[in-house]
Formats: structure tokens, sequence, C-alpha cells
């Protein structure tokens, strides 16, 4: 049985930086494409980021392009979302998910999600 696990999420003042981490297990990690997407109560989920399991190519919502690095260590099966430059409309639900497909929108399990607010 595949588990993510996130952590890293709280509470930051606008401006600054969090690192969001993703532990895969129950499954061979390099195999997974693994993404990280968000949800607002009531909204539907945004894609923010992935990496493939593919050559390790990456894929940014433009919303977070050149403030959001995505990334990937197969020794740890873990996956980690750098958010720098957070602002408020970044406060939402991020959630983990890991994939079998090369490509950012499709996935097959998915973590429990964690809160991520800014605000001053």
């Amino acid at each position: 049985q595949v588990q993510l696990v996130e952590s890293g999420g709280g509470l930051v003042q606008p401006g600054a930086s969090l690192r969001l981490s993703c532990v895969v297990s129950g499954g061979t990690f390099s195999n997974f494409t693994m993404g990280w997407i968000r949800q607002s109560p009531g909204k539907d989920r945004d894609f923010v980021a992935a990496i493939s399991w593919e050559r390790g190519r990456t894929y940014y919502a433009d919303s977070v392009r050149g403030r959001f690095t995505v990334s990937r260590d197969n020794a740890k099966n873990t996956a980690y979302l750098q958010m720098n430059g957070l602002g408020p409309g970044d406060t939402d639900v991020y959630y983990c998910a890991a994939g079998y497909a090369p490509g950012p929108y499709a996935y097959d399990y998915w973590g429990q999600g964690i809160q991520v607010t800014v605000s001053s």
C-alpha cells in the first residue's frame, strides 16, 4: 500500500519561504511522477508543480514559476516543494501526489494534505 505523508506547512508572513516535504512508502519512488496540488475550501484543486520520473522533468503553474522549486531525492523517497516569496494568494491546503504517468496531471496516490497560511 502506497502512502504519502506531507510535512513542512504552517503560518508564515508575506515574503517568507517554506519547504514542503513528501515522504513516500510502500512503492518504488523512482517510478513515480511527484506532484503538488493545492486547494481552498469549496474550490477545485489547482496544479502547482511536478517532477517526473522521466529524466526529472519539472512542470510549474504560471502562478508559481520563478518562486517555487520542485525537487526529489530518490534515495530518501522524498519529494520537496521549496516555496519562496509567499503571498496571501498562496494560502491553501497543499497535497502531495504520486503517479505512474510521466506527465504532471494524472496521479494514483495522494497525501492527506497540509495547510499553508500566508498572513501578516
